[in-house]
C-alpha cells in the first residue's frame, strides 16, 4: 500500500518496543490482534517470535530473538540485533500497548477497505469476466462482512474446555430459573418448554400445507420474541423477517390484527369499531419501539439473504432470522441453468441457511411447504416424508415442527343438515374448533412430541391452551 497515510510504524515500533521491554504487556493486547495487522513485514515476523518465545515459556528479549532471526534476509539487512535494541530505545516512560494496537488494527483495517474496493472496481470494470453484476455486489459485501467478522473475533478456535464452560455456565442459568430458557423465546409457553427457545446457530424448519397457518404462527413468534426484548425479558430478541410472498404492508395489518383484536380484513374495509382507534394509537406506539424489521423483496437468492442479515445483525445486533418461506428463495442470484435439479437448488438453499445460523449465532426459522401426498391419506397429519423435496431439509434441520389444523379438514367434510351423520360431525367439530397442533417432529439435541394451540382464524392469531393437562403430550 503506498498510501503512507494508511500506516504507522513509529506506531508499530512503540509496540514492539514495549513488547520487547516487558513481554507481560503481550497480555494488554485484544486476543484477536494478528500479526499480519503490521503494515510492515519485518515487524509481523518480529511480533510472531516474541509471542513463539514467550509461548514456550522463555523470555523474548534483543537476544533470544535474533538467534531467532539471525538466518532472516530482511532482518539481517534492517540491522539485526541492534534494530531491535533502538525499539526498545525508542520506548517513551509511559505507553500504551493497548492503544498502540487498536491504532495499528485500525489501519489494517482501512488498508483492507480500500483493496477490497479496488478489487470490486476492477471487477466490475471487466467485462469480460462470467459474473453478473449482482454477484460483484455480494462478493465486495461477503469480503467486507467477514473483514469486519474477523476483527470482531467472530469464527475463532475454541478450546473444548472453554465451550465446556459455556455449556456449564448455560446449564447453572437454566438450573436458578426454572421454567425460564435459554434461547430465544416462541412466546408459547408448551413449546419453549419442549424447545428450551429457539437456540443459537439452530436451523428450524416449520413446514404444512396451505391455509394451516404457517405464516400466522411464525409472525407470532417473531412478534413474540421483539416484545420480549422490548421488555427486556428472558428469551427477547430482535428480528429480521423476510417475507418473500406478503407485503410489508400485509404483515403489519395481520400484527395490527394479532394486537388489536380487529380482524385485518375490516381493518383493510375501514369497518373499525370507533372505541378501537384509541386501542390502535396506544398499540402503534408500542409496535413502533420493536427492534422488527421486514424485508418484502419478492426473489431473493439465498446469498442476498445471508448479507442483508449480516448486515442487520451488525448494525441492530438481530437474534432471530425469519423466513417466508424457503420454496420461494433461488439458489444463487447468478444461475441461469433453468434445468438444474431443483433437489440439489435445496439443498444448497438449505445448507446456506444453516450456515448463516452458524455463521451469526442467531436461531434461523425458515417455513417450507409439504407435499399433496398429506392430501393423498386419511389421517392428514404431517410426517418428516411429507417435505417438499425433504432429503436435504431435514437433514440439514437442527429442529422440524408441523402446523396442523384438524378443523380445516373437518369443515370441509360436512354431511347434510339434519342427518345422523352431521349430528357426529357436529361432535368432531366441536372438539377440534379452534384447536391447532404443533408437531415437533425432530429434535437433534431435546426431544419430540405435540402441543395443542389455541387457534382464532378471524385474527390469524395463535395462543397457548389454557388446559395444561392437554396442551402437552
Amino acid at each position: 500500500m503506498s498510501d503512507k497515510t494508511l500506516h504507522n510504524y513509529e506506531v508499530e515500533q512503540s509496540l514492539l518496543g514495549a513488547l520487547i521491554l516487558d513481554n507481560s504487556n503481550i497480555d494488554e493486547i485484544p486476543t484477536t490482534f494478528q500479526s499480519r495487522y503490521f503494515a510492515a513485514e519485518l515487524h509481523q515476523t518480529i511480533y510472531d517470535v516474541i509471542n513463539k518465545i514467550r509461548n514456550e515459556g522463555s523470555i523474548a528479549d534483543p537476544i533470544t530473538i535474533t538467534n531467532r532471526l539471525k538466518n532472516d534476509e530482511q532482518f539481517n539487512k534492517s540491522g539485526g540485533q541492534q534494530y531491535l535494541i533502538d525499539l526498545v530505545d525508542t520506548v517513551i516512560g509511559v505507553y500504551n500497548t493497548t492503544e498502540y494496537a487498536r491504532i495499528i488494527q485500525d489501519l489494517y483495517l482501512r488498508r483492507q477497505v480500500v483493496e477490497i474496493s479496488e478489487q470490486s472496481i476492477n471487477e466490475a470494470r471487466t467485462l469480460a469476466n462470467t459474473e453478473n453484476g449482482q454477484d460483484v455486489i455480494e462478493y465486495a459485501e461477503k469480503q467486507l462482512y467477514e473483514l469486519s467478522d474477523e476483527l470482531a473475533g467472530a469464527g475463532r478456535l475454541v478450546a473444548f474446555r472453554e465451550a465446556l464452560s459455556t455449556s456449564v455456565e448455560n446449564a447453572a442459568k437454566a438450573w436458578q430459573h426454572k421454567g425460564s430458557i435459554i434461547g430465544v423465546t416462541s412466546g408459547f409457553h408448551y413449546l419453549d418448554r419442549i424447545l428450551g427457545g429457539f437456540q443459537n446457530s439452530d436451523l428450524i424448519i416449520l413446514a404444512g400445507r396451505p391455509s394451516m397457518g404457517k405464516t400466522a404462527l411464525a409472525t407470532g413468534i417473531a412478534l413474540n420474541a421483539a416484545k420480549a426484548r422490548l421488555k427486556n425479558k428472558s428469551g427477547g430478541a430482535g428480528v429480521v423477517f423476510f417475507s418473500l410472498e406478503m407485503s410489508s404492508e400485509q404483515l403489519a395489518t395481520r400484527i395490527l390484527a394479532i394486537e388489536s383484536g380487529v380482524p385485518s380484513d375490516k381493518i383493510r374495509r375501514g369497518e373499525i369499531p370507533k372505541e378501537a382507534f384509541d386501542k390502535f394509537a396506544a398499540i402503534s406506539q408500542e409496535l413502533n419501539d420493536l427492534d422488527f424489521y421486514i424485508e418484502d423483496t419478492s426473489s431473493l437468492s439465498v446469498t442476498q439473504i445471508r448479507n442483508k442479515a449480516r448486515k442487520l445483525k451488525r448494525q441492530k445486533d438481530i437474534g432471530l432470522v425469519v423466513i417466508d418461506y424457503l420454496q420461494l428463495i433461488s439458489a444463487s442470484s447468478g444461475s441461469k441453468n433453468r434445468n438444474e435439479n431443483r433437489v440439489q437448488e435445496i439443498s444448497e438453499i438449505t445448507r446456506t441457511l444453516k450456515s448463516i445460523a452458524k455463521e451469526l449465532n442467531v436461531p434461523v426459522l425458515a417455513l417450507s411447504q409439504l407435499s399433496r401426498a398429506v392430501e393423498q391419506r386419511d389421517d392428514k397429519k404431517p410426517q418428516l416424508s411429507d417435505l417438499r423435496e425433504s432429503g436435504s431439509i431435514e437433514q440439514d434441520a437442527d429442529v422440524v415442527m408441523f402446523v396442523f389444523r384438524e378443523e380445516y379438514y373437518k369443515e370441509r367434510k360436512e354431511p347434510a343438515k339434519g342427518s345422523e351423520a352431521h349430528d357426529k360431525w357436529q361432535t368432531e367439530i366441536e372438539a377440534v374448533k379452534n384447536k391447532a397442533e404443533v408437531i415437533v417432529a425432530k429434535q437433534r439435541q431435546g426431544p419430540v412430541g405435540n402441543i395443542e394451540l389455541y387457534f382464532d382464524g378471524s385474527l390469524t392469531r395463535f395462543g397457548d391452551l389454557m388446559k395444561s393437562g392437554t396442551a402437552f403430550k
